[in-house]
């Protein structure tokens, strides 16, 4: 059974692009290169792939301009800036032309509270729950399970996978003779537009003042982000990631999968930090950083790790040496 049938007309008269092939033919899924059938269409995106263009049989490759010529000899094809966007596009406009797209609206299972507000074109999946006060916008789609927590706000077009629970408490206690005694968190969580939280992440709402992402915040699943952090516009964080309390993010940066930035901590703007990384210290220049002990077997991990904790005592008896050679001199 075929879901969608677009003919490439469309397709460009929907993202534009230079056409090369008949306009007519018709497009029914997308697919690699390698994989792609005569009735699919497929992209190019990296030269390391381009040994892969001539033996496709794709219907039609969506390609940059220096790939025009090879594109052209093998087929229909489709020449664009940059590949990679217009397939991005692309299957956006392929799952809006699906035959089961789904319409805006609130499940039955869906509990929202009477004050809360869901504008009249975001999508409330099952067993979704939206607490008092808490805002949704236009065309937002929370998908099963979420829960927006009370005075919360969520922007427009932003998507929360299945899980996804926004405004939790913050980890906030004071220590009082030996136990734990709560603070109270009275923030809220502010979400921009053209969001993406994956499945079973958490955004704590503040302890004072709002947790924060501005618009275009990509999050993979299993994403924490502690109460107070600020989160810049269009940064994505992989999965596992987590962001201690009041931390700061700048825009436009990535933070790889199981990295850890350490409460209070501010990242400039264009901050790019690898996996597993555990940022101790705020890095307020951009660029790329990486602070991770490198896997080896244990028994040389162990002695690798014993020489480390060496380093202060070595690193003080060379400046000691380094006086006493300076005072000779």
């Amino acid at each position: 059974m075929i879901d969608v049938a677009l003919r490439l007309a469309q397709i460009i008269e929907q993202l534009g692009g230079e056409l090369h092939g008949s306009p007519d033919a018709v497009i029914e899924g997308l697919a690699p290169l390698e994989a792609a059938t005569a009735q699919q269409i497929s992209f190019l995106s990296h030269p390391k792939y381009q040994s892969q263009l001539p033996l496709s049989a794709a219907a039609c490759v969506i390609v940059a301009p220096a790939f025009e010529a090879q594109a052209r000899a093998r087929g229909a094809s489709i020449v664009t800036p940059d590949p990679y966007l217009y397939f991005a596009r692309l299957t956006r406009l392929w799952k809006r032309n699906l035959p089961h797209a789904l319409a805006a609206g609130i499940h039955p299972s869906a509990v929202i509270d009477p004050s809360a507000h869901i504008d009249p074109t975001a999508i409330i999946g099952p067993l979704c729950v939206v607490e008092r006060g808490a805002r949704i916008g236009a065309q937002t789609h929370l998908k099963s399970r979420v829960t927006v927590g009370e005075d919360c706000v969520v922007g427009a077009r932003c998507i929360l996978h299945s899980g996804v629970v926004i405004g939790a408490d913050g980890f906030g206690f004071a220590q009082h003779k030996g136990a734990w005694e709560k603070i109270e968190q009275l923030g809220a969580v502010l979400i921009g537009n053209d969001v993406e939280i994956g499945a079973n992440s958490c955004v704590d709402r503040g302890a004072l003042e709002d947790t924060v992402l501005e618009d275009g915040v990509k999050l993979d699943n299993l994403v924490q982000i502690g109460h107070n952090v600020h989160v810049g516009a269009h940064t994505a964080m992989a999965g596992c990631a987590g962001v201690a309390g009041s931390a700061r993010i700048g825009a436009h940066c990535t933070i790889g999968g199981g990295a850890v930035v350490l409460g209070h901590l501010t990242l400039a703007d264009g901050v790019h930090v690898s996996a597993a990384s555990v940022v101790t210290r705020s890095i307020l220049k951009p660029g790329q950083y990486t602070g991770l002990f490198p896997i080896d077997e244990n028994a040389q991990w162990e002695k690798n790790a014993a020489s480390v904790k060496q380093l202060y005592r070595l690193r003080e008896r060379l400046k000691a040496l380094e006086n006493s050679n300076n005072k000779e001199i």
